[in-house]
Parts: structure tokens; C-alpha cells; sequence
């Protein structure tokens, strides 16, 4: 531990040294984490907030804005965290991400959305990111996908036995004959934070599903929900599972289609539907059975994964 917190505060000195401004703004940029041999700084935590927060939350002023940003700081850099985590694993199994990948990922988005050079970095210019920092952003996230691939996702084998045990333990569920497959991002109604704040960051996230964005990766990174690890991936949901709210919005979509958020009791929810099925043969009920269980099973190992990870490291909070 001693050792940890001489590396935080050689990166404070070494920051106050080299930037050639010896003045009081650079003490501001603190350690608020240690992980392993790096740092998390309160510059690099409140960036990342200044960048996903909603343009109603960018607006607000003084104390009400310090204080939203204040009550966040916790979750965000748990979130922060395990990423910086996963790249650190991911440079120990020597996973890369090419320039040539990256370019590809960037003209890929690019493409599906009929966006120009000049439109996508407007974009990302109201998102608050330069085009450097976006593709840094994009290496990361390719670098992650790929290790969790390695870790986790290709090692998942599912058998014929697999499934006939899953297809009896959830056979009601299973030879419900109308049915949805959806994805969701949700947003919990809190007692302290207004609705039409919660609203504002479902606009925000919706808007970034309408540039491109990913919706499982959007998911994993902000639904509240235990789904968001699974990249909101609710699996198939038979009618009767369904509340009124749900089913409204549903009756008015395609396969494909991306709600507008819309509330229930408990909170916001933007929902895809990814399929929707009225009659299945047994071999479509057993392929939906072995997409369940998969979903469930990765769920399970990645979050073990990441507590593993985090129990073999060195993890000190300081905020």
C-alpha cells in the first residue's frame, strides 16, 4: 500500500513539473484510485462524467450541477475501475487492437448511419470528444470485447444435455406460443433526482443510439438493472410476462425498432425488440432455450471474472 500511494503522489509531482504551469489548478487533478501500478485522477473521473452527462444536466448551474456530479463520482469510478482493469489483463494476455481495425470499426459507423467526415465529428463535438479522444475510447472498447471473447464467451460450451435440462426446468416459460426477444436500457426512479433529470439522460442515451451507438454497449454502461452485463439482453419474454406499458409500446414496433423511453412504476425503460415470435417449432424452442442459457451463463462467469480481477489487484479509493 505504501508503495501504491508513492506512485499517486509521484504522478501528481510529475504532472505539476511538466505541464509548466506551477499554480493551484494543477493540484486540483488528484489520485482519486489506485489500480495496480496506474491511477484513475478526479480530471480523468469528472471528464468522463462531463462527457456522458445529459445536455439538461450540462446546463445546470453552481451547486445543484457540483451536486449531481458529486453524488455520481462513486459509481462512475467503480465503472472506471473495472475498465481500467480489463485493459491491464488484456496488455498481460497481449491482446491488440490494429490501426487498420480501429479505421475499420470508425468507417463501419460511419457508413451504417450515412454520416460524413464533417457530420461525425460534429457529432462527437456535442458529445464533448475530439476525434483522438473518441478513438481512443473505440481502441478500448474493441480491446475489451476482444478479451472478454478470449475469457469468457468462447470458452461457454453448451450440449444437447444442457438444454434438455434448461427446456424442463423453464418449459412453461418455453412453449409460450407469442412471445418477444427484447433488450433494455432502464433507469431507476430516485427519490432525490427529479424525473425530468432522469428523462434528460434517457434523451442523451437515446440520441447516442441514434448516432450509431452501440445499444448493448450503451446498456453496459448505464442501465441499472442486472441485464446491463448481458448488454441489456432481457432474452425471450413470454406475453403474459408482460405489463400493459410494455406491451403498448411493443404493439407499435418492428423487429429492430428502438422505443422512445417511456415510464413505469419503477423507472425509464428504452427497449429494442429483437425478434418477436408467435408460433415456434421444438427446434426454435430449443435454439431460444440454448440463447437463454448462454446469456445466463456468460452473465454468471463475467461477473465472477470481474471479481476475480478485482481480488487479485491492488484497488485503492481515495475519494
Amino acid at each position: 500500500m505504501f508503495k501504491a500511494k508513492r506512485i499517486g503522489m509521484m504522478i501528481i509531482v510529475c504532472v505539476f513539473l511538466l505541464s509548466g504551469r506551477a499554480n493551484a489548478n494543477v493540484l486540483l487533478d488528484r489520485v482519486v484510485a489506485v489500480v495496480n501500478q496506474e491511477v484513475i485522477t478526479w480530471s480523468e473521473l469528472y471528464k468522463t462524467m462531463e462527457t456522458e452527462a445529459s445536455p439538461g444536466l450540462k446546463e445546470l448551474q453552481g451547486d445543484e450541477r457540483r451536486r449531481i456530479f458529486k453524488e455520481n463520482e462513486a459509481s462512475f469510478l467503480e465503472t472506471l475501475i473495472n475498465v481500467k482493469l480489463q485493459l491491464q489483463e488484456a496488455r498481460n494476455k497481449g491482446i491488440r487492437v490494429s490501426d487498420e481495425e480501429l479505421q475499420e470499426a470508425v468507417n463501419g459507423i460511419k457508413k451504417k448511419y450515412a454520416m460524413s467526415d464533417s457530420a461525425f465529428l460534429e457529432s462527437l463535438k456535442a458529445e464533448g470528444l475530439s476525434y483522438a479522444e473518441y478513438k481512443k475510447r473505440l481502441h478500448e472498447q474493441i480491446i475489451i470485447s476482444k478479451l472478454v471473447n478470449v475469457q469468457i464467451r468462447n470458452k461457454i460450451v453448451i450440449d444437447d444435455e444442457d438444454i434438455n435440462k434448461f427446456v424442463s426446468e423453464n418449459k412453461q416459460v418455453l412453449e409460450d406460443t407469442e412471445s418477444y426477444k427484447i433488450s433494455q436500457i432502464f433507469l431507476k426512479k430516485k427519490k432525490d433526482v427529479v424525473n425530468s433529470a432522469i428523462e434528460e439522460r434517457a434523451g442523451e442515451i437515446l440520441r447516442k443510439l441514434e448516432q450509431g451507438g452501440s445499444f448493448a454497449d450503451l446498456a453496459r454502461q448505464y442501465s441499472e438493472e442486472p441485464s446491463s452485463s448481458a448488454g441489456g439482453d432481457l432474452g425471450f419474454l413470454k406475453k403474459s410476462q408482460l405489463n400493459k406499458d410494455f406491451l403498448d409500446v411493443i404493439s407499435k414496433m418492428q423487429q429492430g425498432d428502438i422505443s422512445k423511453p417511456f415510464w413505469t412504476e419503477n423507472g425509464l425503460h428504452i427497449i429494442k425488440l429483437d425478434s418477436r415470435t408467435e408460433v415456434r417449432s421444438k427446434e426454435e424452442m430449443r435454439e431460444e432455450a440454448k440463447g437463454k442459457l448462454n446469456n445466463r451463463i456468460f452473465t454468471e462467469k463475467y461477473n465472477a471474472w470481474i471479481k476475480s480481477l478485482r481480488e487479485k489487484s491492488f484497488i485503492e479509493v481515495r475519494l
